[in-house]
């Protein structure tokens, strides 16, 4: 495993050289054009973070928890996991000092700590990838993307949260 990206690296060289592409001027262009990318994309991603850290700071997760707690709990998803199940979808290091707190308090080989791992790993952050994936695709068109990723996004909580208590 060790020589893993070596030999990948070696591979693309080779394999641009029998295609006759410049290896090292293809990289240059493509940073290039990476660049104009990346600096559209800057205020998207920046707004997703400061909102972020806004929701956890100001409380409203805290609130949004005690909101969604009956309708979660109908799914079979614990109380103790919501404040994950809501973070997710905006900041994968919010979800991840989540999942810390969530080791440290019930235990890493308790069902909240399993659950909680398989829910961390099978969601995304949404808001985070949308802001990215569509700022790079100039679309507008956002609420149901958004809204289908969110749903897929919770019953993949639930599915989680079932698996780990059948298993």
């Amino acid at each position: 495993m060790a020589y893993f990206i070596p030999a990948f690296f070696l591979f693309v060289f080779v394999y641009a050289i029998i295609k006759k592409v410049k290896p090292y001027d293809a990289f240059t262009d493509g940073a290039k054009n990476a660049v104009p990318f990346a600096v559209s994309i800057f205020p998207y991603l920046v707004s997703i973070f400061v909102l972020t850290e806004l929701f956890e700071i100001s409380g409203l997760s805290n609130l949004f928890n005690k909101i969604f707690a009956p309708i979660t709990g109908f799914f079979g998803i614990p109380q103790e996991l919501n404040k994950l199940v809501l973070i997710k979808p905006f900041s994968g290091s919010g979800a991840l000092g989540t999942l810390s707190e969530i080791f440290n308090e019930y235990g890493a080989d308790s069902y909240l700590a399993r659950a909680a791992c398989v829910i961390y790993g099978s969601s995304e952050t949404v808001f985070y990838v949308a802001s990215v994936y569509f700022a790079g695709a100039k679309t507008k068109k956002l609420v149901t993307p958004i809204i289908i990723s969110l749903v897929a996004s919770f019953f993949s909580c639930v599915f989680a949260c079932f698996i780990c208590k059948v298993m």
